[in-house]
């Protein structure tokens, strides 16, 4: 977050090559999706007494494993005992979970007060281990640890079963670094300390520590819609981390399709040379939020800690000048690398509210929606917006399929969904909003607050996005869609 602003549907073709049906076509044999969406759900994954903070709390001593490999959970909790549930996110039948595996009860105790980093104002944990949890036989995906205190309450701890392979699949790259950027838990964060100052923010941020409200916000607002529905489509599917990606960037190989959830801010310059280089061998990339590779982050402590020093860059230890390594916003000096070379878009400002306005409604992107061109969708713009700004660098060519017109703290401006693709054959596509995942929701009161989008929205945002996954997971987009039509002279 940067405060302030700053066959398809064309004309003479027949067919819906991008459309896409919300269940899996028949096939002579199931997928694996298939099979593990085949399996009975449980309704109850949700939480329904979170309580005070202190009630139950916990944390993973990793991001994400693989599976059959094991984790330690670190709990705190005001009661004299609890147990764990791990629930597998998913479409489950619209249970959009499925319990996998339940503890039995493990002693509860309040851990000690949080740790701090003096010269980074890092907040760490420091508990001791609660328990040690197996994954044999747990599938790969999206899980949500619910912790159910004795005292009745809960929280959620997630964690991410990584895929051993990529290769054939759509692979979506969850976003712990933004979590945790965010994460107050302490009271400090990459953006605030105790007193709510920027200048007494973290510098660095640590994965030893709970995550604040239920555990699991940021995943449940900008990334779980995404899951529920892919699984939901039965389009082969595979699992990591943004820190995975950084730390093994031929997790990519072969990969269809990777997505980039609703708010996936933080990158290392590893994660964002990994992505250039599956897109320029074949790989469509979907950013499916914005604010996306904004702010530019380093690893350290074995990845368990996310450094951003932001616009005290020059005073990090691990910056060496010359390197253009600088834990600050990419687009910014030293090293300047302004995220649109990537993307097609440029992030420009918080806050706004405003419809989404659909342009070119003959691509195949809005096959099946009933868009036409100058129709709206109100509330779909926002929090944070990208645009399309040529002075950029910018991929071409570039096609602008909605422009949204808004105003951002009293400057007028735009909102650019845009398509482009390269040599290779990959598509990329960008929403340019931030709630392009919670509009998946939109409607069903269930999306954690849905900011005034109705149920019209929920449908045209579901729609599209199947068009996306099930065309892109056709392989290069390019070889079997129509080309982008540069239109970008007609917007700015």
């Amino acid at each position: 977050m940067l405060s302030g602003c700053a066959a398809a549907h064309r004309p003479g073709q027949v067919g819906s090559t991008g459309a896409a049906q919300h269940t899996p076509t028949a096939a002579a044999s199931l997928t694996p999706e298939q099979i593990e969406q085949a399996r009975p759900g449980d309704a109850d994954w949700r939480l329904s007494d979170p309580g005070d903070p202190e009630a139950v709390q916990g944390y993973a001593d990793q991001v994400s494993v693989e599976p059959g490999r094991p984790f330690t959970l670190y709990v705190s909790t005001t009661a004299a005992g609890f147990t764990v549930s791990a629930y597998r996110v998913g479409w489950y039948g619209g249970a959009q979970a499925r319990r996998v595996w339940l503890s039995g009860r493990v002693a509860g105790r309040v851990q000690p007060a949080a740790q701090i980093v003096e010269s980074t104002r890092t907040v760490r944990a420091g508990w001791q281990p609660s328990l040690r949890v197996g994954t044999d036989g747990w599938p790969p995906g999206a899980y949500l640890l619910r912790l159910d205190a004795e005292n009745g309450h809960q929280r959620y701890v997630p964690l991410i079963v990584r895929s051993p392979s990529a290769v054939g699949r759509t692979l979506l790259m969850h976003a712990p670094a933004t979590w945790q950027a965010y994460n107050l838990w302490g009271g400090r964060s990459l953006y605030q300390g105790e007193d709510g100052a920027y200048a007494t923010r973290s510098l660095a941020v640590s994965f030893d520590r709970p995550y604040d409200d239920s555990g699991a916000e940021l995943f449940l607002v900008y990334e779980r819609a995404l899951v529920v529905l892919a699984e939901r489509l039965g389009i082969p599917l595979a699992y990591t981390t943004g820190l995975d990606v950084h730390r093994q960037p031929q997790l990519l190989r072969g990969a269809t399709t990777l997505l980039s959830p609703g708010h996936d801010e933080y990158w290392t310059p590893q994660q964002r040379a990994a992505v250039t280089g599956a897109r320029d061998a074949g790989s469509n990339v979907a950013f499916l939020g914005a604010n996306t590779c904004f702010r530019r982050i380093r690893y350290q402590d074995g990845g368990r800690t996310v450094v951003c020093y932001k616009s005290s860059y020059a005073e990090d230890p691990g910056y060496r000048p010359g390197t253009g390594a600088a834990t600050t916003d990419f687009r910014a000096a030293p090293g300047a690398d302004p995220e649109s070379s990537l993307t097609g878009v440029l992030y420009e400002g918080y806050p706004t509210d405003a419809p989404y306005v659909v342009r070119a409604a003959d691509h195949w992107l809005y096959a099946g929606t009933g868009a036409k061109a100058g129709d709206s969708f109100p509330h779909l713009v926002g929090v944070e917006y990208d645009r399309v700004t040529p002075a950029a660098p910018t991929p071409r060519p570039l096609e602008i399929l909605a422009h949204s017109p808004l105003v951002c703290e009293g400057s007028p401006s735009h909102s650019d969904s845009a398509y482009y693709t390269v040599p290779s054959g990959a598509g990329v596509f960008a929403s340019g909003t931030m709630r392009w995942v919670e509009g998946l929701m939109a409607g069903t009161h269930d999306d954690h607050g849905d900011h005034g989008m109705d149920a019209r929205t929920g449908a045209f945002v579901t729609r599209a996005t199947s068009n996306l996954l099930t065309a892109f997971a056709k392989g290069p987009a390019g070889r079997h869609l129509p080309p982008p039509q540069d239109n970008i002279a007609t917007y700015y």
